[in-house]
């Protein structure tokens, strides 16, 4: 942005005007405020982990002036907790953050066939379990560290310029409501940036300002149970996983541990209204191993199922659930949260060369998104081929189950999950398993009972 000033105390004062209102100094104006120095503002929308752990990139930057905005800084987002080993050591976390260190996976089948997986494991291995609110707590205290400001907000709208692809001097304009400890009410505030990153969840605001298209969801329900500390100790290292469509007709119910607790939960996609009927069935399918169990906390939120259809425009970019990075058949986001957050703010911070230029929508599509997709696309489509295989119906997931007791599919399952890259390179091996998936569809069709039938056509198109 090019200035022209008549004498040396007019450009002194400009810029401390200009600054202040704005956030951004002017060039070549020396001053002795370490805010005056900013050059360029970016706002982070959304404090769980990819909004965090975007924010702490952005903030370690000389030359640019990174705010986070979360409305709920206390949230406990309904979420499973798992994370892979890789996320511990990638990420820097601590012990503290870790609730459980999960070794062994239960599955049942939907005629009560079950099978432990785990054995594969080696001593160091685990799956981690967290409480969503402590983790996204302590990446959001990273950020501010480094010295992200973090604004207390709810995003109610954002003024996208009609020229924001083409020109640099072009700033977004959001607008928020601050709130403060104790207070309910918020106040309206407003907020000149150069550079979005959306990090705001399934529902995002900043999706619908940058008309990033529309994405079919599911709904994730999970109570959080307190059951007895002898029962407790059966989950010390434990987690299970229910298939069948009296849990969910496209997807799994779970007991994940937790610090001093059990979430319970099931999600689905195709019968959404029917979310309650699912869960009721997995506390029945837990049975005796959550009996007398107290319900402390209900949880729901929607969880996307693919990526959106735009994920950049202009200097707006999406991460995390807001950009559709949710896999497939597990169900996994919080790595791909961190991983998408951290990915665009260091390509961003790349393109922006120390806050000394602003990058183009096509820069971050060619350097952000295509990194990001030619590292994880590939996970992403195997697993979503075998969700559509092995969660559409009784027959499937029986054959499933019994496919997850061979020691291969344990080692491959686990080194996928824990690693985050697709394994299996042993071709007899993976002939040898072709084999047997066929003769388990086949075998698991004959002794499984028929999925119910429902019909939902309206509640199926619906899309956020």
């Amino acid at each position: 942005m090019k200035f022209t000033l008549v004498t040396l105390a007019g450009v002194v004062a400009s810029a401390s005007a200009f600054s202040s209102f704005t956030g951004r100094s002017l060039v070549g104006v020396p001053t002795s405020s370490s805010a005056l120095d900013m050059k360029y503002k970016v706002a982070v929308v959304g404090g769980g982990p990819s909004g965090a752990c975007a924010a702490e990139i952005f903030a370690q930057e000389k030359g640019i002036d990174t705010v986070l905005i979360e409305r709920k800084l206390d949230n406990a987002k309904p979420c499973g907790g798992a994370i892979p080993l890789c996320m511990v050591g990638e990420f820097d976390l601590p012990e503290s953050v870790v609730d459980r260190k999960v070794r062994q996976m239960n599955l049942v089948s939907p005629t009560g066939v079950e099978v432990s997986i785990g054995s594969t494991l080696k001593p160091d291995e685990y799956i981690g379990m967290c409480r969503r609110e402590i983790l996204d707590q302590y990446l959001r205290d990273r950020a501010q560290k480094y010295g992200a400001e973090i604004v207390n907000g709810l995003v109610t709208s954002i003024d996208v310029p009609a020229d924001h692809k083409t020109n640099e001097d072009s700033r977004y304009t959001i607008h928020y409501q601050e709130y403060t400890e104790g207070s309910k009410a918020g106040v309206a505030k407003t907020m000149d940036v150069d550079v979005i990153v959306g990090a705001d969840g399934a529902n995002s605001r900043v999706a619908k300002a940058m008309d990033a298209g529309l994405y079919n969801f599911a709904i994730a329900f999970q109570e959080r149970i307190k059951i007895p500390d002898e029962k407790m100790k059966f989950y010390e290292e434990m987690a299970e996983m229910y298939v069948g469509d009296d849990v969910s007709p496209d997807f799994y119910g779970w007991v994940f541990p937790k610090y001093d607790h059990v979430g319970v939960g099931t999600g689905t996609v195709v019968n959404r209204p029917a979310i309650k009927q699912y869960q009721k069935a997995i506390r029945d399918r837990a049975g005796d191993k959550i009996a007398g169990g107290k319900i402390i906390k209900v949880e729901a939120h929607p969880i996307p199922e693919h990526y959106r259809p735009r994920r950049v425009q202009g200097r707006i970019a999406l991460v995390g659930d807001a950009a559709g990075y949710v896999t497939k058949c597990s169900g996994e986001g919080i790595y791909f949260a961190a991983k998408s957050g951290r990915m665009a703010a260091e390509e961003i911070v790349a393109l922006m060369k120390g806050g000394s230029r602003l990058p183009s929508q096509a820069e971050i599509e060619s350097t952000y998104i295509k990194k990001y997709d030619n590292l994880y696309g590939p996970t992403y489509a195997v697993l979503d081929i075998l969700q559509r295989v092995f969660y559409s119906n009784n027959g499937a997931r029986e054959a499933f189950v019994e496919l997850c007791e061979s020691k291969y599919v344990q080692q491959v399952t686990f080194d996928s999950y824990l690693y985050k890259t697709v394994q299996g390179n042993n071709p007899l091996d993976d002939l040898k398993l072709l084999g047997t998936t066929i003769k388990s569809l086949i075998g698991g069709y004959k002794k499984a009972k028929p999925d119910a039938v429902f019909s939902n056509p309206e509640e199926s198109k619906k899309r956020i």
